[in-house]
């Protein structure tokens, strides 16, 4: 397997941070954002959206982080990550829907201002990064994880984009058990840390 990413993008960790925990051998290409490598005709023929990560796998291409979280699970035959049942599968597909949407416009977002200099507002998507961290919290108690007993692919989603989000100055002093969380898939077999930038270093320090 070769997985298309770059080393800032909590999309892209997301994939990676999967293909380690499964233990899976894969090759990691970074992808040079910067100078638009993710726009040429070649980068382009994989996914047309022009975004990373993209698993290849076989001469398949597989676009999108939460798309590539299920293809693997899936593909390994690894139900424990992505629940068989329909219970189950429905829950994991909520929380990756909050990943695509909640988490993107909120955590993800703060943190494109600071890291990427990107045009949004802070007051506003500070706000939307608080609320949906207020309700992961609220969703937490009593619970070590998002869904069921185990980790699952839902839990994996959220990671990157909630760790990031001191670099987006969103402050996680205030969610115990989102920290705790945090803590218990960073004590997981094959972690792999999301890489701080120095603007994020900056923010917490």
């Amino acid at each position: 397997m070769k997985l298309y990413h770059f080393p800032l993008s909590g999309h892209a960790h997301r994939a990676r941070l999967f293909l380690s925990l499964l233990d899976l051998p894969h090759e990691v290409i970074d992808v040079d954002l910067k100078s638009g490598e993710n726009k040429t005709p070649e980068f382009l023929a994989m996914n047309p959206f022009g975004q990373v990560p993209v698993l290849e796998d076989d001469g398949v291409f597989i676009a999108d982080s939460n798309a590539i979280l299920v293809y693997l699970a899936k593909k390994s035959g690894r139900s424990e990550w992505l629940p068989e049942d329909a219970l189950g599968a429905a829950a994991v597909q909520r929380w990756l829907t909050v990943a695509a949407g909640d988490i993107a416009f909120g955590p993800a977002a703060a943190r494109l201002i600071t890291v990427f200099g990107r045009p949004f507002n802070p007051e506003e998507v500070i706000a939307r990064a608080h609320l949906v961290l207020s309700r992961i919290e609220q969703h937490l108690e009593g619970r070590e994880w998002l869904v069921g007993d185990r980790p699952t692919i839902a839990d994996v989603a959220q990671y990157s984009y909630i760790v990031g989000a001191p670099e987006g100055n969103v402050d996680l002093s205030g969610y115990p058990a989102v920290n705790a969380l945090l803590r218990r898939i960073e004590a997981l077999p094959g972690f792999v840390p999301f890489p701080q930038t120095a603007a994020g270093l900056r923010s917490i320090a």
